[in-house]
């Protein structure tokens, strides 16, 4: 049985899924075309710059290109927000695109972590137009630095100034997304520290931005606003990931209804956007949960 057609439950089960059922890519409204080429056409600030662009130009793993993948723009753009400059990746899906925006939260190596790019790129590549903002201020976390510095690093990153940026960008995308005839609800994903950002948003999202949301290991997770989230959220962890306790992701499904917890056997923090071997069985089971999930609460209900 796939994933978005089992029933939620307040226990958080530990499986894995056997059997990789993907739904069918939706494919674009002419409004939702006219969308990726407006995005490609105009120029929204002065400061963007083309990216690499096409499946055979990009510099991705090869295992993202696949048949739903025709072909992928990306472009670096600015968001202004009140005076202040947010940078961000913009990757829309040209061919299939179905008109639907994800906002993806990186880790703390940024936004323009070759990790991250490449997921989002993946995204895309499924129909959706994926916005990847910078969090951090142009100050994400490098592994050069002392080890003994991360923590000073992260209390520095104020909750309220991450929030600012993703609202902004939500804000940005929907705006656009409404220039061309299209209201859908964006989607949101978070890997690690923006996992864990990503229960944070949706219990602040007042405006009803989101439609669905995804949290891979989630890192200082607030289990406590869980009650204020109001859509539908999947918690994807390893039962080995210390950074992203399972007893925390057990408190959001005893106060959010439409919370979903899979975990997988033997595995680590970060497995999925960085697997450790080219071929990796599990993070590949993950991204197709992902598919079928966002599939599910943003197209199939929109």
């Amino acid at each position: 049985m796939g994933l978005g057609s089992a029933p939620l439950s307040t226990a958080p089960p530990i499986y894995k899924l056997h059997e990789n059922h993907l739904r069918p890519i939706t494919r674009a409204s002419p409004a939702a075309l006219r969308f990726v080429q407006k995005s490609i056409a105009n120029s929204w600030n002065e400061k963007r710059q083309k990216l690499a662009v096409g499946c055979s130009k990009v510099s991705v793993d090869k295992s993202i290109i696949d048949e739903a993948c025709e072909l992928v723009n990306g472009t670096e753009l600015t968001i202004e927000d009140e005076g202040e400059v947010i940078p961000a990746y913009l990757f829309t899906a040209v061919k299939n695109n179905n008109g639907t925006g994800i906002l993806l939260l990186s880790d703390i190596f940024g936004f323009h972590d070759s990790a991250t790019t490449d997921f989002a790129y993946r995204v895309a590549c499924n129909g959706y137009n994926v916005l990847v903002p910078d969090l951090f201020r142009g100050d994400s976390w490098r592994k050069d630095r002392p080890q003994a510095l991360l923590e000073e690093w992260i209390t520095k990153q104020k909750p309220e100034h991450v929030a600012r940026a993703v609202f902004a960008s939500a804000r940005w995308i929907r705006d656009e997304l409404s220039a061309a005839g299209i209201s859908n609800k964006l989607g949101i994903i978070g890997f690690c520290f923006g996992g864990g950002r990503v229960v944070d948003i949706l219990a602040q999202d007042q405006d009803a931005y989101f439609g669905s949301g995804v949290s891979f290991y989630g890192t200082r997770i607030d289990s406590s606003v869980a009650s204020k989230i109001k859509v539908p959220l999947l918690l994807i962890t390893g039962d080995e990931d210390a950074l992203c306790p399972i007893t925390k992701l057990e408190e959001i499904t005893k106060s959010h209804d439409s919370a979903k917890v899979v975990v997988f056997n033997g595995r680590g923090h970060g497995f999925i956007h960085r697997p450790t071997a080219e071929e990796d069985a599990d993070a590949e089971e993950a991204f197709n949960i992902m598919r079928n999930w966002l599939h599910d609460g943003l197209l199939v209900q929109k």
